[in-house]
């Protein structure tokens, strides 16, 4: 294993980093006030389920989705938080319907008794937002056996996806469709996919396996849109990156970008309400009602990286996926 091919992802990641940041930074400058907040229509009566929605970008996301009047429920692997997150939110907006449940996306079992507890709820659902992720943590694996990138940024909603997908259907229509809003990030724009080693574990980088998971996210949402459209289904799906945002989850970067952070984080990078417009937007905003396989940055409709748009490699993946998490493939 050589220090080229060690540092290389980590290069990628870092410098499309810096991209992203300059742009935010003249946005800010030559854009006075940015971002806007935009009024989206009242949500009474929908359901969404937000992932990771305890904290930074989910936990605003979930904060205005119920100031909508949307019924939320909080997805999350810290039971003590997410009540103390159901609390704080029903103290800040009169009315507001949120609870939580307990689902540990590095869990496959855990996952299945979430939608096990959901359905046994009798809602409809109207909005899934893959929130929650892990980035650049030391190599490891989840109780499945997957590298943890991949495991809970993509298997574990992957998995969520797919078993609350005849729900969404259900409760998508012609003129409401339901919405599932994936997370994934400009680093998926330096991501190589390795489907000989998804797990990373022959040459283990976490740079390259965020980055790696990120690009598995866009793809598999392509993928996924492909399907609904061709059987007449009621449900789009979009990819969201939120920019680079003052969260918890830059814990794991190098000391001299923690320096840089802290010391610069408040000009250059999104807060994370910032952070959550674009989330929201994909979720409510009535101009994205029935449009699918969008890549969303900013509120905007962008390119994402040129691999995630080959089909061949998009239909290996799902294949691949179905078969790591034991559920029939049965795509044409």
């Amino acid at each position: 294993m050589s220090l080229v091919s060690l540092a290389l992802p980590a290069i990628r990641v870092y410098w499309i980093g810096f991209r992203v940041v300059l742009h935010q930074l003249l946005r800010r400058l030559l854009r006075p006030g940015w971002p806007l907040k935009p009024v989206f229509p009242l949500q009474n009566g929908n359901v969404a389920i937000v992932t990771g929605g305890t904290r930074g970008i989910g936990y605003h996301t979930v904060k205005y989705l119920a100031r909508l009047g949307m019924h939320v429920i909080i997805a999350g692997n810290k039971e003590k938080e997410g009540q103390e997150t159901v609390m704080k939110i029903k103290e800040e907006a009169l009315n507001a319907k949120v609870e939580f449940l307990y689902c540990d996306l590095a869990s496959m079992k855990s996952i299945h008794q979430f939608v096990q507890a959901f359905k046994a709820k009798n809602y409809p659902l109207h909005v899934l937002i893959n929130n929650a992720a892990v980035m650049l943590v030391p190599e490891r694996k989840t109780e499945d056996g997957f590298e943890e990138h991949f495991g809970i940024n993509y298997m574990g909603h992957f998995l969520l996806t797919n078993l609350l997908l005849e729900t969404l259907k259900q409760s998508g229509t012609h003129s409401h469709n339901a919405r599932i809003v994936t997370l994934s990030s400009a680093t998926h724009y330096v991501a190589e996919l390795r489907l000989n080693d998804l797990q990373s574990s022959c040459l283990y980088s976490p740079h390259g396996a965020y980055a790696q998971s990120k690009l598995a996210l866009v793809m598999s949402a392509y993928r996924l849109q492909h399907l609904l459209t061709a059987e007449g289904s009621h449900v789009t799906v979009n990819v969201v990156d939120p920019g680079v945002v003052n969260t918890d989850l830059y814990q794991n970067v190098c000391w001299a970008a923690k320096m840089v952070k802290w010391m610069t984080g408040w000009l250059l990078l999104k807060n994370p309400e910032e952070g959550a417009s674009t989330s929201i937007y994909a979720a409510v905003s009535p101009e994205l009602e029935g449009v699918g396989a969008c890549y969303l940055c900013n509120e905007q409709r962008t390119k994402s990286a040129d691999v995630s748009y080959d089909e061949e490699l998009q239909k290996r993946l799902w294949t691949e996926s179905c078969r790591l998490i034991g559920i029939p493939d049965t795509a044409p």
